[in-house]
């Protein structure tokens, strides 16, 4: 039964997921493929960028397999990833995706999210999780998004918190990183009750 005050939903009308460009002011998102992995190198070897990755990108070769592995899981059916493009320079800046789609339930994970040093004081991420979520609430018509981070990485718990995702709880002991290091994972999410405030926010920071 669903709770009061909540909308219902069949199973059977499950999420239909296709490749899509996503179009902002300051940043384009488009279908990620091989033929990103130079440009993705090219601003993506920072050690700095991979330091809460469980598996660092190092190299060009590493880079390819980092751009193959998310190739596969969109395959699979449980991924759509994206290349950040800066719209005034055509450059290639960064990567996310959405991952752990679950059509059935109309919920979704953006993670693997990735923008290069030189753009992380722009406005690039948060317009790039502002066109992630709109497409995931209005088009796609999710009921619940998930966002996830390192418990250590305190940057980026706030990043996501000042997006307007509400914390939910720790998953302890929830990975082991290429450093041997066992990884407690912070979950935090948007539901679709929430999306109008959260729609109101991030278009009054991106004014």
């Amino acid at each position: 039964m669903a709770d009061p005050g909540q909308n219902s939903l069949h199973m059977s009308e499950a999420m239909v997921i296709a490749s899509i460009i996503l179009q902002g002011v300051h940043v384009r998102l488009e279908p990620l493929t091989l033929e990103h992995t130079a440009g993705l190198a090219a601003v993506g070897l920072d050690a700095d960028l991979w330091k809460w990755i469980p598996v660092p990108v190092r190299t060009l070769e590493e880079m390819r397999a980092y751009v193959q592995t998310a190739l596969k899981e969109q395959a699979n059916g449980f991924a759509l990833p994206f290349a950040l493009i800066e719209k005034s320079s055509g450059r290639t800046v960064g990567c996310t995706r959405y991952a752990n789609i679950e059509r059935t339930h109309h919920r979704l994970e953006i993670g693997w999210t990735w923008v290069a040093g030189q753009w992380q004081r722009t406005a690039i991420n948060t317009e790039t999780k502002y066109l992630l979520l709109r497409h995931a609430f209005e088009t796609l018509k999710c009921i619940r998004v998930e966002l996830k981070t390192d418990s250590l990485n305190d940057r980026s718990r706030a990043a996501i918190l000042r997006i307007g995702a509400r914390e939910e709880g720790t998953f302890h002991n929830h990975m082991i990183t290429a450093s041997g290091r066992i990884r407690h994972t912070v979950y935090f999410s948007i539901i679709d009750s929430e999306w109008p405030r959260v729609k109101a926010e991030l278009e009054a920071k991106l004014r």
